[in-house]
């Protein structure tokens, strides 16, 4: 064995987003790309928090295409740049929320996921790269900007010309002067919910008959719900679907939202099932279903968790510090901390807000629309840990899932919130979108005064966060119309997906009347959906007359 110093050209294209840096699994198969971002991670790192020499770091992920290969490469430069061990799931397999556990547990330096969260994958689909600090959340703008920064510069990477690492293999191997750690990569997770969950009590209530039906989308997520639901809750066999990872995820889309996970949705609607859960890709993203079909919005999911946290023992026993959600996601969580009277943060859209504010003791529970539910136990949304909060509130109240919300909106009003997405548009139209609704913000002399609707604008503004953790602020975070009653539409370009633009059109429709909260969400939505479109032209500037996923 012995370390080689490759010389390399930089690439262009490496700067990570708020989750790391995903591309198509042919661009990070090209000759050094992974390997220049790999080094280009470990520069900024060293440069930033110091060497990395001797420590250790967290390896796996979700065991998409291309993930056997990445982490051989990790493992060679790692053992090149001096790094004292790295922790492996077995099989390279770890879900993003078990990283962040085993950061946070071990004391690690940090770690290196490989996913592309909720994209589909394959030999011509998604792969990723991203990069968690030492309190287990992904890393700040100003790792990445460094990140990028380093990339630019390139010249050179180092490697180990050591033998592939047989990742099946449990224990211990050296490679160069490192060791390479392979461990059970659902252990320490499962020890977690354990502490977190009053796990006998919900094992008397899953044998009292409930029937649950989870479904793990070919992703990392089965074999943590198989461990805990079946393994540890008594659950049956064929209770979790789906459970073994698989490359292309079995050619689905590992995205829990009532498009992409329909099987889950057609067998609850059948009746036969009393709870359902899908998990995405990496297992951090959760979608919950009551009995025939019932569907919970995630930004009602949150909402609810935070009403009933004294039947989550965890947040019972630390009480809520305070709650917060992303800025697109629907209000429903401000009237709860309103009534609890606990503090409540609005934050720009990516994990790492969250954290900061859970690293400064000022937040519990959190939540986005796109389908992430988390808490301070780490410092990443997890799909596992929600859904056993709402088997939680079952247990405790006795209700159905339905029942629950029912009871909820009676008592704070139901926020009716929909995502229109329309994925794949040129750059050049999201933009022309994104301008035109900005024309609105100052302008209140374009402002409809009397939308067929029935609504009134109050403010259009760009969202703008300053984090209280740290002074900093981030800018044009999405465009925010709010009306006097409470509702809003909101604009947003993504940045997660690996081509393309997506314009993501937010509908959040605040209704108090007890008679309104069973309707029909489209109904109930329609009025604002045609305003939106009308404010933005976005049939015009897109040539889209429907969107790719409406959630």
């Amino acid at each position: 064995m012995g370390v080689q110093e490759v010389p390399t050209q930089a690439f262009d294209d490496q700067k990570p987003g708020t989750s790391g840096l995903r591309k198509k699994v042919t661009v990070f198969q090209q000759p050094n790309y992974t390997n220049n971002f790999i080094q280009a991670t470990i520069d900024a790192v060293t440069e930033l928090e110091g060497s990395l020499a001797g420590a250790t770091l967290a390896v796996g992920g979700d065991g998409r295409f291309y993930l056997p290969e990445a982490i051989q490469i990790i493992i060679k430069m790692a053992a090149a740049n001096k790094i004292g061990r790295l922790v492996i799931g077995q099989n390279g397999l770890f879900s993003t929320p078990a990283v962040s556990a085993l950061i946070r547990q071990r004391q690690l330096r940090g770690g290196i996921i490989l996913t592309a969260s909720h994209n589909p994958g394959g030999p011509t689909e998604d792969f990723g790269i991203k990069y968690n600090i030492a309190n287990g959340g992904p890393a700040p703008g100003s790792v990445t900007d460094t990140i990028f920064k380093k990339s630019q510069a390139l010249t050179k990477y180092q490697i180990s010309d050591a033998a592939d690492v047989d990742l099946s293999v449990l224990g211990e191997v050296r490679v160069e002067d490192m060791i390479v750690e392979i461990v059970d990569p659902v252990d320490n997770y499962a020890t977690l919910m354990q502490e977190l969950f009053d796990f006998d009590a919900l094992k008397a209530y899953v044998s009292s008959g409930i029937k649950l039906h989870i479904d793990c989308l070919s992703g990392i997520a089965g074999p943590y719900a198989k461990r805990i639901y079946v393994d540890l809750l008594g659950a049956p066999e064929d209770a979790v679907v789906n459970a073994s990872p698989k490359p292309d995820f079995g050619g689905g889309h590992p995205d829990p939202n009532l498009v992409y996970a329909h099987d889950l949705v057609a067998a609850m609607q059948t009746g036969a099932y009393d709870f359902g859960a899908a998990f995405d890709g990496d297992a951090d993203r959760n979608m919950i279903l009551g009995k025939n079909g019932f569907f919970v919005t995630p930004s009602d999911s949150v909402a609810v968790l935070a009403a009933q946290y004294e039947h989550i023992p965890y947040l019972k026993k630390n009480g809520l510090q305070g709650v917060s959600r992303s800025m697109p996601t629907g209000a429903a969580l401000d009237l709860v901390a309103k009534k609890l009277d606990i503090e409540f943060f609005e934050v720009p859209t990516g994990w790492k807000f969250f954290g900061n504010l859970m690293d400064a003791g000022r937040l519990s529970l959190c939540g986005e629309e796109s389908f992430g539910t988390g808490s301070n136990h780490i410092r990443e949304k997890d799909g596992v840990w929600a859904s056993l909060c709402w088997l939680s509130v079952m247990a405790g109240t006795g209700q159905s899932i339905e029942q629950i919300l029912l009871k909820h909106w009676q008592d704070f009003g139901r926020n009716f919130f929909t995502r229109y997405d329309y994925e794949n548009v040129s750059s050049e139209a999201g933009d022309a979108v994104m301008t035109k609704v900005r024309s609105l913000i100052g302008n209140q002399a374009s402002w409809p005064t009397d939308a067929p609707s029935g609504h009134k604008i109050a403010s259009v503004d760009d969202f703008e966060y300053t984090d209280p953790t740290n002074g900093e602020v981030t800018s044009k975070q999405g465009l925010r119309i709010i009306f006097t009653d409470g509702s809003r539409i909101i604009f947003r370009l993504s940045g997660t997906g690996s081509s393309g633009a997506t314009i993501r059109m937010y509908i959040d429709s605040y209704i108090k009347d007890d008679a309104a909260y069973t309707q029909d969400a489209a109904v109930a939505l329609k009025p604002l959906v045609e305003l939106a479109l009308q404010l933005s032209n976005l049939a015009d500037l897109t040539g889209r007359t429907e969107p790719s996923v409406i959630t």
